[in-house]
């Protein structure tokens, strides 16, 4: 009781630190300004957290040396900016007889960019799609 008189006596709140204890931690302070300085700590450990994007480069079979070396441009900026690469090679009609040269272009892809990050898993086929994931490292 004399922790409520001191904190009608200031003007300030009474807050529950923790219930839990025996006896009850309290503490007296200005809710308003307990509730801001709380979310500010809040706002800062959420901007030090990245979420992890996912970032997505589409090749096919027959695609073209410059073309191919703008795509592992691009990868190596996104892997740098701590960025997840997701490659993705996809099979329309006949290319579908040659999965291995589709392979083969995957797997340079994965060599070209290999000091910056690693593949998740191997390739896996989704249909006519084979999906790699690349995480920086």
């Amino acid at each position: 009781m004399d922790a409520v008189r001191l904190a009608n006596e200031r003007g300030l709140d009474l807050v529950l630190v923790s219930p839990a204890a025996t006896p009850p931690v309290c503490r007296i302070a200005d809710i308003g300004k307990l509730k801001y300085e709380e979310s500010k700590k809040e706002k800062v450990a959420r901007k030090g957290q990245k979420g992890g994007d996912i970032k997505e480069l589409k090749l096919s079979p027959k695609i073209a040396q410059h073309d191919f070396e703008v795509r592992v441009k691009k990868a190596r900026e996104f892997l740098e900016k701590r960025d997840k690469v997701k490659i993705s090679m996809f099979f329309r009609g006949r290319w579908m007889a040659h999965v291995d040269l589709g392979m083969q272009t995957i797997n340079k892809m994965i060599e070209a960019v290999a000091e910056l990050g690693k593949p998740e898993g191997a390739p896996k086929r989704f249909g006519k799609n084979f999906i790699v994931i690349i995480a920086p490292k």
